[in-house]
């Protein structure tokens, strides 16, 4: 007779006993799940960890006590446990603290789901169950060891140095918001090319991460709007639940073509029009994150000359993506987080005497 699988233990962190009992309730309609904990705050979180043993953690943010931030922050200094927020504020603060406890080591962000009478509960209820199985999958690490600074000046002088760069791409899934906050950060206002990015993210998140990135670059960090030029300077984020391409006449075009990789916004659909649009006039970085998405689409950009970069294994929350992308051989350059927003800049400045750019 088969050994019967063990159930995930999920803790709850929510201050909130109606919320606390909602995902109770959620969690216990799959019978592969088992609520270990439920905890008011997250001191006693922390407490509770060593009996309770959880697989994953839900964590709300704003809390008395010892609020989501920083009980993720000594969570993932002490223990390897996934942590998903769940929130159901948008109020800035409590969002821009969303967004740090994912630079802190939690690894996705989700709407608190509404009362059982609404007429979205199953589908929230569906999500929570969904993201957290799949997060309970992901090994973290502690976060106690610094890593090291980038070295700029490391780009070798190759034929990237012989044409120009009219636009960079990024997407990103699990773990990618605080290495786009990271490779941003390292760019100047003059960044002479626009850049455009796709981040798998949670519907209702979105202007919220704009907000997030806006603090952290001196560039202008928008929602993209159909039809609009990209510009340099700017960097353009796929609003939910529309592709972003750039379309033969250099715009940007919002689509509501079918979902690819199971998602929309996909990465794939942006690259495959960058690969067309601008060739070897394009960089595509691919980071950190779950599934294929964007991999064969920046083999495509590889094959028409552009430069292609891949986050590597060992700073990658999930190397699936990035991962993928090495594998089939789509990525020219594999580089740490750290490193990727140095050597785009060094990149660029080999191209300088080319960035007089339309738009």
């Amino acid at each position: 007779m088969m050994p019967s699988k063990k159930p995930l233990r999920v803790m709850i962190v929510e201050d909130s006993a109606v919320v606390q009992q909602l995902l109770f309730r959620i969690f216990s309609t799959d019978p592969d799940i088992y609520v270990a904990g439920m905890a008011g705050d997250g001191m006693e979180a922390i407490e509770m960890i060593p009996r309770a043993k959880p697989d994953v953690i839900t964590m709300d943010i704003h809390m008395p006590r010892l609020d989501g931030l920083e009980a993720t922050r000594r969570i993932m200094e002490n223990y390897p446990i996934p942590v998903v927020i769940i929130t159901a504020s948008k109020n800035a603060r409590d969002v821009n603290n969303s967004f740090k406890a994912l630079s802190v080591g939690a690894l996705a962000i989700l709407e608190k789901p509404p009362g059982v009478g609404h007429p979205d509960f199953n589908k929230f209820a569906a999500q929570l169950i969904k993201t957290v199985k799949i997060m309970s999958e992901v090994k973290v690490v502690r976060r106690k060891m610094k890593r090291p600074q980038a070295s700029p000046g490391a780009v070798k002088q190759d034929r990237r140095s012989e044409r120009k760069v009219d636009i960079v791409g990024i997407g990103a899934s699990t773990g990618g918001p605080p290495v786009i906050k990271q490779i941003l950060s390292a760019l100047p206002p003059d960044f002479p090319a626009p850049i455009v990015i796709v981040q798998h993210m949670a519907q209702g998140f979105i202007e919220g991460f704009r907000d997030w990135l806006s603090d952290h670059t001196s560039l202008k960090v928008v929602l993209a709007e159909d039809g609009v030029y990209p510009r340099q300077g700017y960097c353009y984020l796929a609003p939910d639940d529309h592709h972003m391409v750039i379309d033969r006449s250099g715009r940007i075009a919002l689509t509501s073509e079918p979902p690819e990789h199971n998602i929309r916004p996909a990465v794939s659909p942006l690259f495959r029009s960058l690969a067309m649009v601008y060739g070897q006039r394009a960089i595509g970085i691919l980071l950190t994150g779950m599934g294929r998405d964007g991999a064969e689409a920046l083999k495509l950009l590889k094959e028409k000359g552009a430069l292609t970069i891949a986050q590597d294994k060992t700073t990658s929350v999930v190397h699936g993506m990035p991962g993928e992308a090495i594998r089939i051989n789509a990525a020219e350059v594999v580089l740490p987080d750290y490193q990727i927003g140095p050597y785009l800049l060094d990149v660029i400045k080999n191209t300088r005497k080319y960035s007089h750019l339309s738009g």
